[in-house]
């Protein structure tokens, strides 16, 4: 029954974009898809995957939106954008009903989640222009959940408004549900006499990470994580159904995995087929997952189990090396970096160290520069810091300018870092 829905949605799609969105239209008329696909199959076989680089280029060429809108302008009002981690953020425009069905996709996950009408939902969000933030606080506002948004609070106010609140579900990252359950235990908070029941987590891995997992529910006396994971440019994609095991919300995305290792996992690749204002084929997240089917459902074994291109989270964005490097590279005197990703209480935080060259006139005022244009970029607040000219590595083949540094607070040795923790 799936694969007959999601045909029908399939071809509704298709026949949206054939005539009027220039992204595709072209595709679609190469593939033989101009009057939609006689199978999924058919449409895995034949149409193009629809990469990143892709869209970021259109986006560029036709300013500012591209051109996978299939729509005129005036009938898009909403606005969403991912955080440019591997390069330029990518501006996402959606249309009421294309909206309207990515709410009923996270009102699902709320429902999975336990969620019921009348319960009360805290999103410790800063509510910026992500997706995810404004999804899930519309569909717990549609599922009938009193609302309470904690976007722009410290960590001491927003846990004073859970308590006072009575709250029955959190919203936040997993790095986050971590910091604010060491705050509650360091001033003395018993989270085992509150109201919350589930952590409902996205942004990073952590959900289905098992150590992370458990640490989050003992801080937060036996509450359950719960986990989710979505893209921007893709929609709200899966929800838990059990610790470690994700599914794909198979009646509004066909999935695929491509390019598999030895133990099957490989590349996750979605067909959103209800974001009509501004879909997306074939799109390859980048995200590594292992598949499984049960019971007609598409779960993913582990979760979102890591990336295919290499990156670090910090505080809940993705950090990737080549937009650092980007960044710092882009300014001409800096010699040499290094980047120290270091874990600290749960936490992984990032520090650069710059080697200005030798005409560099003002390392200080460099410096600042650059943290502020990370801030701008990445939306984080990364420590900058300065080395005397020529004291960095140099190196012949691959750099080592990445350095990870374990948490040492329960190391006997500072062997693992040499002791620059």
């Amino acid at each position: 029954m799936t694969g007959t829905v999601q045909l029908r949605k399939l071809n509704r799609l298709l026949a949206a974009l054939s005539p009027d969105n220039r992204f595709y239209a072209g595709k679609l008329h190469s593939a033989g898809f101009a009057n939609g696909a006689a199978s999924i199959a058919e449409f895995f076989e034949r149409m193009p995957l629809t990469t990143k680089a892709e869209i970021v280029a259109d986006q560029l060429a036709h300013p500012p939106y591209g051109t996978n809108l299939t729509y005129p302008p005036d009938r898009y009002t909403r606005f969403t954008q991912t955080s440019g981690t591997s390069g330029m953020p990518l501006r996402w425009l959606d249309t009421p009903d294309s909206w309207s069905w990515m709410v009923d996709c996270w009102t699902e996950v709320l429902r999975a989640a336990g969620v019921r009408p009348g319960e009360r939902v805290y999103f410790a969000f800063s509510f910026g222009p992500f997706l995810g933030f404004w999804l899930a606080f519309e569909a717990a506002q549609r599922l009938g959940c009193l609302c309470l948004p904690g976007g722009g609070l410290s960590s001491a106010a927003r846990l004073q408004a859970i308590l006072d609140n009575q709250v029955d579900h959190l919203c936040c990252t997993p790095t986050y549900a971590l910091r604010l359950g060491h705050f509650a235990r360091q001033s003395d908070h018993d989270l085992t006499k509150i109201n919350i029941r589930s952590l409902i987590v996205a942004g990073e891995p952590g959900g289905s990470v098992p150590a992370t997992r458990s640490r989050i529910e003992d801080l937060w006396g036996g509450a359950r994580v719960f986990d989710h994971h979505g893209m921007t440019e893709i929609g709200p994609v899966t929800y838990e159904v059990a610790p470690g095991m994700l599914a794909i919300l198979d009646s509004d995305y066909l999935a695929e995995v491509i390019n598999p290792a030895a133990d099957g996992t490989g590349e996750l690749v979605l067909t959103n087929l209800g974001r009509i204002g501004s879909p997306l084929l074939r799109y390859r997240t980048g995200d590594l997952v292992k598949p499984l089917r049960r019971d007609g459902h598409t779960l993913l074994e582990g979760g979102i189990r890591g990336r295919v291109d290499d990156m670090v989270i910090v505080r809940g964005t993705n950090v990737y090396p080549t937009a650092i490097e980007q960044i710092l590279r882009s300014c001409p005197h800096v010699a040499e970096y290094r980047v120290a990703v270091r874990e600290a209480a749960a936490m992984t935080e990032l520090e650069i160290t710059l080697e200005p060259t030798l005409d560099c006139l003002d390392a200080g005022a460099m410096a600042d520069k650059l943290a502020g244009e990370l801030q701008t970029v990445l939306a984080l607040r990364i420590p900058v810091l300065l080395a005397a000219p020529g004291s960095l590595p140099r190196f012949e083949f691959k750099s080592q300018r990445w350095q990870r540094f374990p948490d040492c607070r329960d190391q006997t040795s500072c062997a693992d870092c040499d002791g620059n923790c």
